[in-house]
């Protein structure tokens, strides 16, 4: 009843699209033009990928940072690493171009080498008051010279803030108003103010400006997923049409291909904008995908319609047919595809969530698309010439078939030795993947954006922030000398970690403000005994400047504390290793009843994101394993079946991960997708190969090896043109600049090629050595879902109907 309810339902589709094909054609139009008119509504990504649910401890801790001290990755730094600076005229030019930052409504504060105040200590008033190192400018080398005295010899405040005194690097400061680093607002005044500004400086003076902080990083880098995006685009379908041509030799049929994937990408960046999500790193490569993915497709629907016409003429017996007969089997094999995407919306990271639902609501969009275009243009079109279907007798494609058919037959041994082989060197290599919670491993190294981050990794030890939190737990408790002595033994520690900068907290701020109290001498620069805490104090307390500078460190209630430092890109190892030292310092030095410390920050958050998509990642795969066995049981109603159809999709995806074993490619976000979407399209090669297999059973009168060859005869041509435009679909994204993008598009592509060869070679193998065991009549013989159905001479009514 089934089979004849699904001969049933594809032959009335197949009436209803070629009866109805204008009205079909207008529809298509209109929804085009619909999600064209959404385009307006996709947003670009201002923040860094959250990998976390929002209401994860870690998010959670983050949060409740911000609360209290507000954004902080607000910060831009200028630097310049150049003997010339220390000139008259150079010196002037850099602090002119800091002070010209400081009237733009985006700019909160700049600190420049002119903004550096000294601490001096008033006696008759009892306060601190501040004096600037240098009053108005520069005018004299002398001056130059006790400025580079002052600064790196007698001020440890601002060592390794603004300047490094070993180097002679100075760096300039700039913080962007908080409520603006999470808006396109911010990327205005980096693209259109902050750069050309750098720009204009560096022509009249001749220096070498960096700059980095996280903001310009986030602009810089969100602005290159954008750029990249008709890169990818244009490229994948010029690949794509490319292969297609040379298979199909018809400008026409590369044409209508080219035709249906357009609209796919159209409906694609509609559905993103109707349901308002950012494109980030992962959104941005559907439309792509999409590309990829919709090709095969094509290459299904008209290579039928070809064998077809070539069989018997009949132009609407043959579209019938390519409904009907390629139709169910395309849309199981597009569901399976769209099945390894969904799995990620089952996670409970917002970033694949939304990855996972456009993309697999796009797959079966483009189906649809394929479904009804392919068929409609065809009937407006005469019967395709006869060098379009030379390629149906490509005597190299034959002599393809015959190498894999004398394999299976001949060589079965060679294959499951082969099969062992590398499952065992996969295993070896899997032990070796290392996870990357790096935060700029992924960037581009070409661009001068990441060449700038490590110049300040080696200079200032780091950009990405790491923040620690000190609750003390009652108000004006930081100010207290023993939670300022705590504080210091903790920022000791973190001086001692060469992967972290200099600390900076309200610890630096009572150091400095002894060193004033005992007239600016550096030896001085240090913690006051309980004797020198209340006067030093009272200093401070009666000085406006102090209290400017303490709301940095310390929350208006005198109750929170905040440390902060600058990590080095590191490995995960080294960050969790840190970080466990760092906890185990707090909890020796901060008892529990009276503190809470905890640490945050930017760095912090993308390693536990990192983390948790590692176990998504089980979880994904998992599920979309799950999900494609029960939806083979459901086709082929056995368990035999399931396990032998699991095999040959497994295999490659352990090579893969042997693979980035040994050639050092860690789990990161990138490649963590590779594994879900590799396996649900190289399963669309085993549905066809054993919805064939079932067929010529039925019709060779259940004779296993026939049926065998036959399946692999029909379906290996079909399934080697698919696998090469996906293999080389896929290597697309090996352009990109983008490390995680490039891994992705080489690894998938691997994988898809892994498979290709896997259910051409080790499947049919597999059926023939279990041949006893799994050719159970009944089972087979009356499948739940008819994929391909049994060929008929059933006829429209006529080509006048349509």
């Amino acid at each position: 009843m089934f089979k004849l309810l699904t001969t049933g339902f594809w032959e009335a589709i197949a009436r209803l699209i070629l009866r109805n094909k204008i009205f079909i054609l207008i529809a298509i139009i209109a929804a085009t033009v619909f999600f064209g008119l959404q385009w307006k509504h996709m947003r670009f990504t201002y923040t860094e990928a959250n990998m976390l649910p929002d209401e994860h401890e870690v998010n959670l801790t983050y949060k409740d940072f911000l609360k209290v001290f507000g954004e902080e990755g607000n910060l831009i730094v200028l630097g310049v690493k150049d003997s010339t600076l220390f000139t008259v005229k150079q010196l002037n030019a850099w602090n002119r171009l800091a002070e010209s930052f400081k009237s733009y409504d985006e700019v909160e504060t700049v600190l420049s080498i002119k903004d550096l105040q000294k601490l001096v200590k008033n006696t008759k008033k009892e306060q601190f008051e501040t004096e600037p190192f240098i009053k108005d400018s520069i005018s004299s080398l002398a001056e130059i010279n006790t400025l580079q005295n002052e600064l790196f010899k007698k001020y440890p405040f601002y060592d390794n803030f603004l300047f490094n005194s070993e180097t002679k690097t100075i760096r300039t400061a700039i913080y962007i108003k908080k409520d603006i680093v999470n808006t396109s607002a911010r990327k205005d005044f980096i693209i259109n103010v902050l750069e050309e500004k750098i720009e204009d400086f560096e022509t009249a003076t001749t220096l070498d400006v960096r700059v980095s902080g996280m903001p310009y990083i986030r602009t810089l880098n969100s602005q290159n997923i954008v750029d990249e995006i008709p890169i990818f685009i244009g490229a994948a379908l010029f690949v794509t049409s490319l292969i297609f041509f040379l298979f199909f030799r018809s400008f026409r049929a590369t044409f209508i291909s080219l035709i249906v994937v357009c609209v796919g990408v159209m409906w694609t960046f509609g559905i993103l904008g109707l349901l308002g999500y950012e494109i980030t790193v992962l959104t941005a490569l559907i439309p792509p995908l999409i590309i990829v993915i919709g090709i095969p497709n094509c290459i299904f629907l008209i290579n039928k319609y070809q064998h077809e016409v070539k069989s018997h003429g009949n132009k609407v017996k043959s579209l019938q047919r390519v409904i009907t007969k390629i139709g169910n089997a395309t849309l199981m094999t597009n569901v399976t595809t769209a099945s390894g995407f969904a799995t990620f919306i089952l996670t409970e990271s917002k970033l694949l969530k939304e990855f996972g639902i456009v993309a697999s609501l796009s797959i079966l969009a483009i189906f649809i698309l394929c479904l009804l275009i392919i068929p409609i243009i065809y009937t407006f079109l005469p019967y395709p010439k006869q060098r379009h279907l030379e390629h149906l007798n490509k005597r190299w494609i034959g002599g393809f078939v015959d190498w894999m058919e004398r394999m299976v037959k001949h060589k079965k041994i060679t294959i499951y030795v082969t099969a062992l082989i590398l499952i065992i060197v996969s295993m070896i290599g899997m032990n070796q993947i290392r996870i990357s919670g790096s935060l700029i491993e992924d960037m581009p190294k070409n661009k001068q954006f990441f060449k700038d981050i490590r110049f300040f990794e080696e200079e200032f030890n780091g950009i990405m922030p790491l923040e620690i939190m000190v609750d003390t737990k009652r108000k004006k408790g930081v100010m207290k000398l023993a939670t300022l002595k705590r504080i210091n033994q903790l920022e000791e520690l973190i001086e001692e970690t060469p992967e972290l900068s200099k600390p900076i907290s309200v610890v630096s701020l009572v150091k400095y403000s002894k060193q004033a109290y005992y007239n600016g001498n550096p030896k001085y620069y240090q913690l006051p005994t309980s004797q020198e805490n209340s006067f030093i104090l009272s200093y401070a307390k009666n000085s406006s400047s102090n209290v400017d500078m303490l709301k940095n460190f310390v929350d208006s209630t005198g109750q929170y504390a905040r440390i902060t430092t600058f990590m080095k890109d590191i490995g995960t190892d080294k960050m969790e290793r840190i970080q466990e030292n760092l906890q185990n310092k707090i909890d020796k030095v901060f008892p529990e009843e009276r503190y809470e410390v905890t640490m945050t920050g930017k760095a912090l958050v993308f390693q536990k994101g990192t983390k948790y998509l590692v176990r998504n990642l089980v979880i994904s795969l998992t599920l979309a394993i799950f999900l494609i066995s029960l939806f083979m049981a459901y086709l082929f109603r056995s368990f035999r079946m399931i396990i032998v159809s699991l095999i040959p999709n497994l295999l490659p995806l352990l090579v893969t991960a042997g693979i980035m074993g040994f050639i050092g490619v860690p789990i990161k976000p990138s490649t963590i997708l590779v594994f879900s979407i590799a396996f649900g399209i190289s399963v669309d090669d085993t549905i066809h190969f054993l919805a064939k297999y079932r067929q010529e059973l039925q019709a060779n009168h259940w004779k296993i090896r026939k049926s065998v060859y036959a399946a692999l005869r029909e379906t290996g041509v079909s399934m080697f043109y698919t696998s090469i435009v996906l293999f080389f679909g896929f290597s697309v994204f090996t352009i990109s600049s983008f490390g995680g993008t490039v891994a992705l598009g080489a690894l998938v592509s691997i994988t898809l090629l892994f498979a290709m060869l896997s259910n051409l070679l080790l499947l049919p193998s597999l059926l023939l050595s279990l041949e006893r065991s799994i050719a159970n009549k009944e089972v087979l013989r009356k499948p739940t879902i008819d994929i391909i159905p049994e060929e008929d001479d059933s006829e429209m009514d006529s080509e006048n109907e349509l």
